[in-house]
C-alpha cells in the first residue's frame, strides 16, 4: 500500500495525564525506551508527506524539546476537547487539499500499515471522514460507533453521553481517523460543548458530516492492541508488554532463541543475528546490534553496543562499546563508554574497562580496571591490575600503552601515563611509575628493571 502524496497529519499530544500520576507528560513517558510520541510521531512520517502538526498544551515546552525540528506545533492553551485541539491546529494546514490524518500521542503501538490501511480506504472510498474501529467484548470508557438499521454509521457517541440501549454496543471509535480538509474545517466550525464533558469532541464531526449526507467510512482494526492508549501507569505497563512480545516474536521468526520470553527485555530497534541464544534475564537495550551464534546471559544487560559473532557474554553489563567476534566477557565484567574489544579478547571475574582498545587475544584477569588504556595483542593482564589514569591536581585522564605480548603480573600498578614495551613483564605486586622498555622485566614499588625477559617469565 502506498499513501497520496498530499496526506497531512495532526498529532494530539495536549493531554494532561492526571492518571498517570506525574510530573512528566504523559507522551514523554518512553514506551520501549522512546517517548510514545516519537513512536506515533515515526509511523505518522512515514505516510504523510505533507505537513506535519503536533498539538501541545500541558507540559509544552518539555513535549516540543524532543519533538523534531520539522515538525509544525500548535498550541492549545486551554484544554477543551479534541475537537478544539485539532481545530489549534488547522492555521499550519492553510492551503492544504486532500486527507488529514489524526492520531493521538499516546498510543505507542500504533504502526505505519494501520495509517496507510485508513488512508487507502479514505481515498478509494470517497469519503468525507474515515475512522478505525474495532468491536471489543468491554468496551468501558470507549465512545460507541451507532450505526442505522442498515448498517450504515450515523454518529460516535462518547460513553459519558450514552443511554443505556448504546452502552450495550460493541464496536467502539479507535481514535484514529482520516478527513477531506475542506471537510474536517466545515465540520469543526460547527462543533458544540453540548456534552457531558462540556468539551468539544471531535468525535461528533463524524455524526455532523453524516447527517449532512456526506460518506462517513469505517475501518476496522486488524488488533486492539495497536491502538491501545496509555492513560495510566498499568496501561503504560501493558503497552510496554505488549511492544516487548512483538519484538521477541520478530527475533525468534528470523532464527534467534529466546528461552525465557517473559524475563528476557529487547528494545525494538534491537538487531540479533541467528542461531543466537538469548537468556534469562538479559536486558538489550536500544541501538544494539547482536552477531549470530553468541550465547547472551543469563543476567547480561547491553546497551548502545555492537557485539561481533559467538561472543558469550556472562551476568555482565556492556555500555556503548564494540566487541569483536569469539570474545568471552563475565561473569560480573563491566565494559564502560568507548571500550573496544579485538577478536578472542576474555575478559573476566569483575573486570572493569572503559574507553580502552584491547588487542586480539589478550586476557583481562579478574579484578583488573583498565582506563583510557590502549592494549596489543596476546597480552596477560594479570589479576587485580590497574591503570591509574587519574592523578591528583593534574586535570585529566592519563593514557596507559602496553604493547603485544607483554605479560603483566598481578596487583601491578600502572601509572599513567606509561608505556610498557612489546614482550616486557610485570613482577606481582609492582608499581609502574616509567616506561618498561620491549622485552625487559620490572619489578618492585616502584618499578625497576632487573633484566631481559626469558621464555620461562612471559609463557
Amino acid at each position: 500500500m502506498r499513501a497520496p502524496r498530499a496526506v497531512a497529519a495532526v498529532l494530539l499530544a495536549a493531554g494532561e495525564g492526571k492518571r498517570m500520576r506525574s510530573r512528566l507528560p504523559k507522551v514523554l513517558h518512553p514506551v520501549g525506551g522512546r517517548p510514545m510520541v516519537l513512536r506515533v510521531l515515526d509511523a505518522l512520517r512515514r505516510v504523510a508527506a505533507g505537513p506535519v502538526v503536533v498539538v501541545v498544551g500541558h507540559g509544552a515546552d518539555a513535549v516540543c524539546r524532543v519533538l523534531p525540528t520539522d515538525v509544525r506545533v500548535a498550541w492549545q492553551e486551554v484544554p477543551r476537547g479534541t475537537g478544539d485541539a485539532v481545530r489549534c491546529a488547522l492555521q499550519h494546514l492553510e492551503g492544504h487539499r486532500g486527507p488529514v490524518l489524526v492520531a493521538y500521542g499516546d498510543t505507542p503501538l500504533v504502526g505505519e500499515e494501520t495509517f496507510l490501511r485508513l488512508v487507502e480506504a479514505h481515498v478509494e472510498g470517497g469519503f468525507a471522514a474515515t475512522l478505525l474501529t474495532a468491536v471489543v467484548d468491554a468496551p468501558d470508557g470507549l465512545g460507541r460507533v451507532v450505526r442505522d438499521v442498515d448498517g450504515s454509521f450515523l454518529r460516535v457517541v462518547e460513553e459519558a453521553d450514552c443511554t443505556p440501549e448504546q452502552r450495550q454496543l460493541r464496536e467502539v471509535n479507535m481514535g484514529l481517523c482520516c478527513f477531506e480538509a475542506e471537510d474536517l474545517q466545515e465540520a469543526l466550525a460547527h462543533l458544540t460543548p453540548q456534552n457531558a464533558q462540556g468539551e468539544y469532541y471531535l468525535t461528533d464531526a463524524f455524526g455532523w458530516l453524516a447527517a449532512r449526507g456526506r460518506k462517513v467510512g469505517t475501518v476496522r482494526a486488524r488488533e486492539v492492541t495497536e491502538v491501545m492508549g496509555v492513560n495510566s501507569r498499568r496501561e503504560l505497563a501493558a503497552a510496554e508488554e505488549e511492544l516487548r512480545r512483538r519484538t521477541l516474536q520478530r527475533l525468534m521468526d528470523s532464527g534467534v532463541t529466546v528461552l525465557d520470553p517473559h524475563t528476557t527485555y529487547v528494545a525494538p530497534d534491537v538487531q540479533v543475528g541467528s542461531d543466537t541464544v538469548l537468556l534469562p534475564f538479559t536486558v538489550l537495550e536500544a541501538g544494539t546490534v547482536v552477531g549470530c551464534g553468541c550465547t547472551v546471559g543469563p543476567g547480561a544487560h547491553v546497551r548502545g553496543s555492537r557485539i561481533g559473532d559467538r561472543v558469550r557474554i556472562l551476568w555482565s553489563v556492556v555500555e556503548d562499546s564494540e566487541v569483536a567476534e569469539e570474545c568471552r566477557i563475565g561473569p560480573y565484567a563491566h565494559l564502560r563508554p568507548g571500550t573496544r574489544l579485538a577478536p578472542r579478547v576474555v575478559v573476566g571475574n569483575f573486570a572493569e574497562i572503559k574507553n580502552s582498545t584491547v588487542g586480539e587475544g589478550t586476557k583481562v584477569q579478574h579484578v583488573s580496571y583498565l582506563g583510557d588504556a590502549t592494549v596489543g595483542r596476546e597480552v596477560n593482564i594479570g589479576a587485580g591490575t590497574i591503570t591509574c589514569n587519574f592523578k591528583y591536581g593534574v586535570p585529566g585522564k592519563h593514557p596507559t600503552v602496553i604493547e603485544d605480548g607483554a605479560f603483566i603480573g598481578s596487583d601491578t600498578l600502572l601509572n599513567a601515563p606509561v608505556r610498557v614495551g612489546a614482550g616486557a613483564v610485570t613482577g606481582a605486586g609492582s608499581v609502574v611509575t616509567k616506561d618498561i622498555p620491549p622485552g625487559m622485566v620490572a619489578v618492585g614499588v616502584p618499578a625497576r628493571v632487573v633484566r631481559r625477559a626469558k621464555q620461562e617469565d612471559n609463557p
